[in-house]
């Protein structure tokens, strides 16, 4: 399986981009370009990632396009569609986005978020980027969330089959999945569940950790790897058993290239004590 980063090191060009992507030790990356590049230089880049064998984790598309304002919902609905078309001309594994809330904070709670309502709302809305843009080598994936659909596998499940669109994949965050103390001290049978039913259709992976605090009510954060309670072993062994080997676990939300070196060391301290190689 790949292992990816943000690259803190300055580079010129897709060369030294890769060769920073590299001497980090990582195999997949974030992609180093936005939008607004030319053909030219996304080409380059594309380039310089297969010659290094580097896989393009993703395309981050993130915006609420299920805003209850009209401008922002549009401008976050062309902003996916750029975005997805980026990742099918760079070869991007995906391009990943929330669903959208249908409240006034992007990522935030509203009612109608997990109602019957929203669930259709969600189909659409991804209908109608893929359908606009039509992929033949990347795909779309929402990101698992706690607030919005898709908040578990169940949901993912029924979304795959409402959207009906073959460029419809699957990100899993397994942090995001834990939203109490049940998933919170099960979280390798909801890991394993996950990959046991989607496994096929996952594109990338998100690397963090999560800790439940000893508060009432219920109070749970997102923490670096290794600071938390998230089953990394359980993690690594289901993604390493995919025939796809190219899936890809990217760190994120971390403060810097130190705390990404000492979560890429725990990860990677996990996978050599499951026999998992990381590519």
């Amino acid at each position: 399986m790949r292992f990816g980063a943000p690259v803190f090191s300055e580079y010129t060009g897709p060369d030294e981009w890769a060769r920073a992507v590299r001497a980090a030790g990582y195999s997949a990356a974030y992609c180093p370009v936005g939008d607004d590049a030319d053909a030219d230089t996304i080409r380059a880049y594309e380039k310089a990632a297969a010659d290094a064998d580097i896989v393009i984790g993703e395309v981050g598309a993130w915006s609420n396009p299920l805003s209850p304002d009209e401008q922002i919902r549009r401008q976050a609905l062309e902003l996916c569609k750029r975005r997805l078309a980026l990742a099918d001309e760079i070869g991007a594994r995906c391009c990943v986005n929330i669903a959208g809330s249908q409240g006034a904070k992007w990522d935030g709670n509203d009612p109608k978020n997990l109602s019957e309502e929203g669930f259709e709302a969600v189909v659409d809305c991804v209908r109608d980027i893929i359908d606009a843009v039509e992929p033949t080598r990347s795909f779309y994936a929402l990101e698992t969330m706690p607030n919005m659909y898709p908040d578990s596998v169940d949901a993912y499940v029924r979304l795959i089959e409402a959207i009906d669109r073959e460029r419809f994949a699957v990100h899993f965050d397994p942090v995001n999945l834990v939203c109490g103390p049940r998933t919170y001290y099960h979280n390798a049978a909801m890991i394993h569940d996950f990959v046991e039913r989607l496994g096929p259709r996952i594109r990338c992976c998100h690397g963090k950790d999560v800790i439940m605090h000893q508060r009432f009510i219920t109070h749970i954060d997102e923490v670096p790897p290794g600071q938390g309670h998230l089953d990394y072993r359980t993690l690594l062994t289901e993604l390493d058993r995919l025939e796809d080997r190219d899936v890809p676990l990217m760190l994120e939300h971390l403060s810097g290239a130190d705390e990404y070196t000492a979560a890429a060391a725990y990860v990677r301290g996990v996978a050599a004590e499951a026999g998992v190689e990381l590519g």
